[in-house]
């Protein structure tokens, strides 16, 4: 039975509404029963520890990767029973950061940036300059167009990457370990980017991450994915959720990642109080 989208009024209609998402692999059910919503302006977090799905729940937001059961709807939009058309249209309004930045090597940062309006626009190739430069200075890269990959540091990769998201202007940016590989400093300066994107432009965020100096730095709201259950055991602001874990899992990932967890008793104790 397809359950419809929720009932929302416009002001707090939600960019992103996930319902009772099932993903797996063949028999291998991988998360099940995972609802949450992403609203606007959010800067939203997918924490877990290894293996419990989160890049693959992202690529299925991303229409990388199709759910088992379940909806996702954008906007008012049923993403998954779109056609295939529908779908690509919904997805010109997302930009993608890759881990690695997946940045073509025997391009500039300029051509890089311009690829995504070369293959969606019909802008002529000095207006595509003009717009990459643009990108590339909301960056942090003013100057830097004709450099090649190679000539950069790994955290400015990282931002030409994001230049190239930002490319069409999109209502929504998907990043996936956007920090990893990355200096305390860089990844601090890509974290306020972040931020100043999201004032700035309106932007929703939509992260992976396990860094959780910058989780506690940029999320306004969070899922976290336990292996064990295979489900979303705690919602909210990371920020509290750290005080008070649901579940073993979430505090052993807390102690480890540095962030001031309640003892392995309390956390036994919350255990119970999973959402």
């Amino acid at each position: 039975m397809t359950t419809p989208a929720p009932a929302v009024t416009p002001a707090a209609a939600p960019r992103i509404s996930v319902r009772n998402l099932t993903v797996g692999y063949g028999s291998y059910v991988l998360m099940r029963d995972v609802s949450f919503d992403v609203a606007l302006d959010d800067v939203f977090l997918i924490m877990g520890g290894s293996g419990c799905g989160k890049s693959t729940l992202l690529r299925v937001l991303m229409g990388l990767k199709e759910p088992q059961a379940g909806q996702i709807f954008y906007g008012e939009t049923d993403f998954w029973a779109c056609t295939p058309r529908e779908r690509r249209q919904l997805m010109q309004r997302t930009g993608v950061l890759f881990q690695g930045g997946a940045l073509w090597s025997s391009m500039t940062l300029a051509e890089n940036v311009g690829l995504p309006l070369q293959q969606y626009t019909r802008l002529s190739p000095a207006d595509i300059r003009e717009q990459a430069s643009l990108k590339l200075a909301l960056a942090g890269l003013a100057g830097f167009e004709d450099y090649y990959p190679s000539e950069i540091s790994g955290g400015m990769r990282k931002r030409a990457g994001l230049a190239r998201a930002l490319a069409l202007d999109p209502e929504i940016l998907f990043l996936d370990e956007p920090s990893a590989g990355l200096d305390p400093v860089s990844s601090r300066l890509l974290d306020d980017l972040i931020l100043e994107l999201r004032d700035a432009l309106g932007t929703t965020f939509v992260i992976v991450s396990h860094e959780l100096a910058s989780i506690f730095t940029v999320a306004s709201n969070s899922i976290f994915l336990d292996a064990r259950t295979r489900r979303v055991t705690a919602a909210g602001d990371p920020s509290l959720l750290v005080r008070d874990p649901h579940t073993e899992e979430q505090a052993r990932l807390f102690l480890t990642r540095g962030a001031p967890a309640p003892s392995a008793a309390s956390a036994a104790e919350t255990t119970r109080n999973t959402v």
